[in-house]
């Protein structure tokens, strides 16, 4: 076994006493591994372990990367590419050609771009709205008194699907204190399902709080740390 699929199983094991604490059913929490940075031999080492769902953070490092792995599948399924960075209005094309999901939509011209520019070739972009829940001057997203209003106008879009919420809340290392901005998140999907949208994602929780994240409803987990080890982001332009 690699240390990828070691550290993936330990993930995993992590995600499922999660699941079961909190009186969920098995299964109803996804791992996305976050691979930005890391090359695609180590996706290959996570694919090859099972996994198949990727979140990338940089728009020309992960096309490069979609290219190197094109034809790649898990269990006859091709691999799933999830843009979980900061987008900016230059750079939705290629992620509207290339992705399957975008969780970081962080204002409405972001997702008039992608639907305008999503090939009609190609099914509905799957799309979660950002939310800054913990009211970050340096973190992206709505705020959420505003995110009803955004969701709706989202979700009426062409080419897009409305997912649900992705949050990134301020670091916290109290599990107790973890859980109070999942929660927010959480009542904010909860509020958009009872108004009548039809969302089913909460895009929540990393490897240093994925615990409270699933005690208080993720529906997806985006790990990366826990899985392909420190990123080295020196090399970066």
């Amino acid at each position: 076994m690699s240390t990828i699929a070691a550290h993936l199983d330990n993930v995993l094991s992590r995600i499922a006493r999660a699941t079961a604490a909190a009186g969920r059913p098995a299964g109803s929490v996804r791992l996305l591994a976050v691979s930005k940075t890391f090359g695609a031999d180590a996706v290959r080492d996570a694919l090859a372990a099972g996994q198949r769902a990727f979140g990338e953070n940089y728009v020309q490092e992960s096309l490069d990367k979609i290219a190197a792995l094109s034809g790649e599948t898990v269990h006859g399924e091709p691999l799933e590419w999830h843009f979980i960075g900061p987008l900016q209005s230059n750079k939705t094309r290629a992620v509207a050609e290339h992705f399957d999901w975008v969780h970081s939509v962080d204002r409405l011209k972001i997702a008039e771009r992608l639907s305008a520019q999503r090939p009609a070739d190609l099914p509905p972009l799957q799309v979660c709205l950002q939310v800054n829940i913990s009211g970050e001057a340096s973190k992206s997203g709505v705020a959420p008194a505003d995110v009803p209003a955004v969701a709706r106008a989202i979700a009426a879009l062409p080419n897009l699907q409305l997912r649900g919420l992705m949050a990134i809340p301020e670091p916290e290392d109290d599990p107790a204190r973890q859980r109070a901005p999942f929660k927010a998140v959480r009542d904010l999907f909860d509020t958009l399902r009872t108004d009548g949208l039809a969302i089913d994602t909460l895009s929540m929780g990393m490897s240093g709080d994925l615990e409270a994240a699933i005690a208080e409803g993720a529906t997806m987990v985006r790990i990366g740390t826990a899985i392909f080890g420190a990123r080295d982001y020196g090399s970066r332009a």
